[in-house]
């Protein structure tokens, strides 16, 4: 039995989440804390000819925290580029980066890296999705028939990134036709009351300015919990970091127990980037 650590983020090419100043230091020094196993990054810079501190990304992260490094180069200009990254403590036997671009003012990449933890190989894909629901549609085609052609059914898989599927239309595929189940749906759920207390308040003052009550979100997904029964739970709020609102981050799995999933929020991280980072707990029987 392994448990793992895992963290999805969106660093935003290693600047703030204004776009004002580097972060790329404050980033390091907070995965260092984390303590991750594997990270998926995205909008992490592959080559900056301009600034030394931002170049080379993931060799600087894989350096300082001892993790072996997968990179898969999307977008191209003329003195930098940026893709997304795999760090792993555990040994990445193979990765392979499929382009999935749907047009020319988006270039958007698949990167595949197979694992190897205790001898059993685990298929991890980090992903960032087009901005436009047609292109997403697309992408995830191309991201489903790669895992029908290349991943057997009864190894274990990570799939995480920015999604950019704010209404959540994209999760029934995943757990109907792959058996992906987003993390955040079947870990254990510690806090039922503070939620319950929150919705008391939302619905106690929307009376009293007379609104009406707000739909659910868009298509929640009937998922199964870690107990064997079923739950609707939309994916986390993670986007603006300083103040979450939209659900563009996730983390998919498949063979692995969810311990706990959480939003990271606060300090430093709304100030490292525009996205706030996703950490799990796995456990691989």
């Amino acid at each position: 039995m392994s448990v793992i650590r895992v963290v999805s983020y969106n660093i935003h090419k290693g600047r703030s989440a204004t776009g004002t100043r580097e972060s790329f230091a404050e980033l390091r020094l907070g995965l260092y804390g984390l303590r991750p196993d594997l990270l998926f990054l995205q909008e992490l810079q592959g080559r900056n000819e301009q600034r030394i501190s931002l170049n080379a990304q993931h060799e600087s992260l894989g350096a300082a925290l001892c993790m072996h490094t997968a990179y898969g180069c999307n977008a191209v200009r003329s003195h930098t580029d940026h893709g997304n990254a795999l760090l792993s403590r555990f040994p990445i036997l193979q990765h392979e980066n499929q382009d999935i671009s749907d047009h020319r003012l988006e270039q958007r990449g698949l990167l595949h890296a197979v694992i190897e933890i205790e001898e059993v190989p685990v298929h991890c894909m980090v992903v960032h999705l087009g901005l436009f629901a047609g292109s997403r549609s697309r992408q995830v085609a191309a991201l489903v028939e790669r895992i029908r052609r290349l991943v057997p059914d009864d190894e274990p898989m990570l799939i995480a990134g920015d999604f950019n599927d704010w209404h959540n239309r994209l999760a029934p595929l995943f757990v109907q036709q792959l058996g992906l189940y987003e993390v955040f749906a079947i870990a254990p759920h510690n806090d039922s009351e503070p939620r319950l207390l929150r919705n008391s308040v939302k619905r106690w003052r929307n009376t009293l300015l007379h609104l009406p009550q707000p739909r659910p979100l868009a298509q929640k997904v009937h998922e199964l919990g870690n107990n064997g029964a079923a739950r609707m739970t939309p994916p986390p709020r993670t986007f603006p970091a300083a103040f979450p609102w939209l659900r563009l981050d996730r983390i998919y799995q498949r063979g692995f127990a969810v311990r706990k999933a959480r939003v990271l929020q606060g300090l430093p991280w709304r100030q490292i980037s525009d996205h706030a980072p996703l950490f799990a707990e796995l456990e691989l029987p």
